[in-house]
């Protein structure tokens, strides 16, 4: 598990005063609006304008659980928000305007969501979903036993109602897997560990897909099947650039960040956040050549030896090399 979750994981269960989320009954499951709601309040007695001073009074104190998640690496400070806003206000007053009133309405896609992953994985605890608002680069985080949604982000992404409703399935599904992930990055190998990172995405948006019937980011992977020669070419010549003992961690992050954490800034001609898809498709290929296939899944959300599920998936030979 990243640091900062055991940070969010310890604020979660003593200095907020709350516990740990026991999990979520499907048939009871319910965005949580308090946040994004004490938000709007704020802009509107603020003509649209809130500074620093009224967004930490108003807003970020006093706030529940899921903006405490979304602080850190995100929202980062009341100054950082503010100036957000007012760099963009259009982007906020849309999301309190348009898309507020719509994610009030989308709790029957989160119970569906829900459900289905009771029926894939029924031992597993569902986390609360909390929607917030932050400073426009997020659509969203988990840590254990919770998923915060940024609205601005996945308001900013939706023409319309329908594809508003669609992108908050596809979320509450990917981020409800990210809580269950429990990976342990600092005992692997750097290479390994790089693994890792795409492929816990990747289980994600996998899982995702089971539980919901799409594809998560179609566009990416009409444009990944269509150039997939091309995809893992440049996968297996980064993998073996990682491999380069002289590589420092400067070089290992911008190898990285060709593949994930680089939404709205791919590289020249890409996909946003292209990992994804690989990541994916090693952990469709995993699953289906799996003997027990809910075992799989398992592994999955734990990647105690990445490499062997590279190994496992059929997908090796176009990931040379996958040696530790």
């Amino acid at each position: 598990m990243r640091w900062w979750l055991l940070a969010v994981a310890a604020a979660l269960s003593g200095a907020t005063g709350v516990a740990r989320a026991q999990g979520v009954d499907p048939l009871d499951a319910r965005l949580e609006t308090r946040d994004a709601e004490r938000f709007a309040q704020l802009w509107h007695d603020s003509d649209g304008a809130p500074d620093a001073p009224a967004l930490q009074r108003n807003y970020l104190d006093g706030a529940s659980d899921g903006v405490a998640v979304f602080t850190p690496h995100r929202i980062e400070s009341a100054a950082n928000l503010a100036a957000a806003i007012a760099a963009e206000p259009e982007i906020y007053r849309d999301a309190v305007e348009r898309c507020l009133p719509w994610a009030a309405q989308t709790s029957d896609e989160l119970r569906a969501t829900y459900l289905g992953f009771h029926g894939l994985l029924p031992e597993t605890e569902l986390p609360r979903v909390s929607l917030v608002v932050g400073a426009n680069n997020s659509g969203g985080t988990a840590a254990p036993g919770m998923q915060v949604l940024g609205l601005e982000v996945i308001c900013r992404l939706s023409s319309d109602e329908q594809q508003f409703r669609d992108i908050m399935r596809r979320f509450y599904a990917h981020e409800t897997v990210h809580t269950w992930q429990d990976i342990d990055y600092d005992s692997l190998g750097p290479v390994a560990s790089g693994i890792a990172n795409i492929l816990a995405e990747g289980t994600a948006d996998y899982l995702a897909w089971l539980v919901t019937g799409r594809v998560p980011d179609p566009a990416r992977d009409a444009w990944a099947r269509q150039h997939e020669d091309f995809v893992w070419g440049e996968f297996a010549k980064d993998v073996a650039a990682y491999h380069d003992p002289s590589l420092n961690d400067a070089g290992r992050r911008a190898i990285a960040r060709r593949w994930t954490g680089n939404a709205g800034h791919p590289p020249e001609g890409w996909p946003s956040e292209l990992g994804y898809w690989v990541g994916m498709r090693i952990a469709e290929g995993y699953v289906a050549n799996s003997g027990d296939r809910h075992a799989a899944i398992r592994e999955l959300l734990t990647l105690d030896d990445p490499m062997a599920i590279v190994q496992a998936s059929g997908l090796a030979n176009r990931i040379a090399p996958t040696a530790r």
